[in-house]
């Protein structure tokens, strides 16, 4: 069975790379592709996909040859009942084998081969941890991810596979199987092709057949109906009935998020946890391709109103020799990716506040070591990373011309402005002044009466500043609330006028917002930059200084700094 992206119809959202939990998602942007030989076909992909981009496709060619030869068996999945609905399973099994198959099983005989094995194993209590290995994604998972588990997978195959065996054994070595279901062995030699129900429904299809004009009744005595032990899956039924209530020689996992769990119980930990029934989800009734999750327990109905009763006596012939037993081998898969790139990736996404790495799993990876591991090998895109876009939408923002919410110049425009000013201030031998403007009590105002009301009072102290300054002077959003004035052809105690007229037209701004009076006032640093006494000091550094001396002062007051960058003496006055 093959995952598969439709690159027509697929976006490069990366929702698939954020569910895959090998990275078997290989990103090459613009185009995003799934690595057959990392995927273990969980499925998770395909309802995560908002687009409909992913494509599962089995082996339908070898299916449609293996039929037209009217000498193959096929065995169909317990959900089919599900899937075909409103068809009943007799029309489905008649339908099999108006399309050619020689013989059609529902994969009862497998579940009992597999049910009595585990039986066995049940009844010997030697054993300390086993862990039940009918599931293809968490024995892939393993095989691939964890290796130290394997030891513990119980030494029984597929249900498949040994049903596939057990029909050799009853017709021949050359008899062809096909197995139709929503999660077929991957690379399994006794399985001849491995379908979906989808590429079952476009055989059918292919062959002329319809399933809802089929007989309601069989047209050929079954090969199987009923089930004598098994539960659906291979599990015992008596085995089920003892654990019924609680048991320490019994534990249900579901969900491969418990395997990093259960190995470091197992490896590290060096705990007997008895027998482990670890499945991928909830049955292959809650596979993906089963269908939506929500719409489990109505697929649950409709196959359980299929079943029939059970058998008193076993339906498996006792004189058919199979084998049962399954060998599982490591195949690593993960290549280790190049540690000067994972270094690389670490240090564009950078660490958060406390200098630590993010982690914040945004990216779908729980640690940021393991989202660069995955980007070094083109299983991941910065664009995952939610840290790294915030920060490059920052610099983006401070990159642009104009502040989107005050409409006054950008830091980047105001640093190029202060360097122009410099160079022409020395050539003309003018000096220049430069206002430091900083809300008093912007936090209050934000936590009491909220970010838009905050908002609505930076574009409205904005608007002060910028008809309070002529056309050649420039008024930027330095950040927050805070802001700078560039007054041109200005002395020290020009731009102390200015600030004096500023302060009182944003502590007026509060009054006309309908604010108590003191909570919009605003603090002023003054700083001028004389040709006649140049310096290489940052002149905003001044400004600051001017600004926070303002401050300690008490608030709605104008700081003035009484030099240029060369000298630190700064006072203030009082508004």
């Amino acid at each position: 069975m093959i995952f598969s992206i439709d690159p027509a119809s697929c976006v490069a959202c990366l929702a698939c790379a954020r569910v895959c939990p090998t990275d078997a998602v290989a990103v090459e942007e613009p185009l995003v592709r799934i690595v057959d030989e990392a995927c273990i076909r969980c499925g998770r992909c395909l309802p995560a996909c908002p687009h409909g981009a992913v494509e599962v496709a089995g082996e339908l060619g070898r299916a449609i040859s293996i039929a037209a030869t009217g000498a193959g068996s096929i065995i169909l999945g317990t959900e089919v009942a599900a899937y075909f609905y409103p068809a009943t399973p007799e029309q489905v099994i008649n339908a099999c084998y108006a399309a050619g198959f020689r013989s059609v099983y529902r994969g009862v005989i497998g579940d009992e081969l597999v049910a009595g094995e585990y039986l066995k194993l049940w009844d010997d209590e030697a054993w300390g941890t086993v862990i039940r290995s009918t599931d293809p994604v968490v024995v892939e998972t393993i095989t691939a991810e964890y290796p130290e588990l394997v030891p513990y997978l119980a030494p029984i195959t597929y249900p498949q596979v040994a049903e596939a065996r057990y029909l050799r054994a009853l017709h021949g070595p050359t008899m062809k199987v096909v197995y139709a279901g929503v999660c077929p062995p991957s690379n399994s030699t006794d399985l001849d092709a491995g379908i979906t129900f989808m590429d079952l429904e476009q055989l059918l299809k292919l062959r002329g057949i319809s399933v809802l004009e089929q007989k309601e009744y069989f047209t050929r005595i079954p090969e199987e109906r009923r089930r004598h032990i098994s539960a659906a899956g291979g599990m015992p039924l008596a085995m089920l009935e003892e654990v019924r209530q609680s048991s320490a020689r019994f534990r249900k996992i579901r969900g491969l998020e418990s395997l990093p769990g259960l190995a470091h119980a197992i490896s590290v930990d060096r705990l007997d946890l008895g027998f482990v029934d670890f499945l991928s989800c909830e049955g292959s009734l809650d596979h993906p391709l089963s269908g939506p999750r929500e719409e489990f327990f109505w697929r649950r109905s409709v196959v359980a109103r299929s079943e029939p009763p059970r058998s008193q006596i076993p339906v498996v012939d006792q004189g058919v020799v199979a084998s049962v037993g399954a060998v599982f081998a490591i195949h690593p898969r993960r290549v280790a990716p190049e540690p000067a790139a994972v270094s690389s990736i670490l240090k564009l996404i950078g660490l958060g506040p406390n200098g630590r790495p993010w982690d914040c799993r945004a990216c779908g990876f729980n640690t940021c070591q393991a989202f660069a591991e995955a980007a070094a090998l083109g299983r991941a895109t910065l664009r995952q990373c939610t840290p790294y876009q915030e920060r490059r939408a920052e610099d983006a923002q401070l990159a642009a011309a104009v502040d989107v919410l005050t409409g006054l110049s950008t830091f980047k425009v105001l640093r190029d402005r202060i360097q122009y000013e410099v160079e022409r201030s020395k050539r003309s031998l003018e000096g220049f002044a430069v206002l430091f403007i900083d809300l008093d009590h912007f936090k209050i105002l934000n936590d009491r009466y909220g970010h838009e009301a905050g908002n609505d009072v930076l574009r409205a102290v904005a608007n002060e500043i910028h008809s309070a300054v002529r056309a050649s002077d420039l008024a930027a959003r330095y950040g927050g609330d805070e802001f700078v004035v560039i007054l041109t052809r200005t002395d020290l105690a020009g731009a102390n006028r200015v600030a004096e007229a500023l302060r009182a037209g944003i502590e007026g701004v509060g009054r006309r917002l309908g604010y108590e009076v003191g909570m919009v006032t605003a603090s002023v640093g003054v700083a001028e930059f004389n040709p006649s006494h140049p310096s290489e000091g940052d002149l905003l550094v001044v400004a600051d200084r001017a600004l926070y001396q303002a401050k300690a002062g008490g608030r709605n007051t104008v700081g003035i700094s009484a030099d240029g960058p060369s000298d630190p003496a700064i006072g203030f006055s009082h508004g």
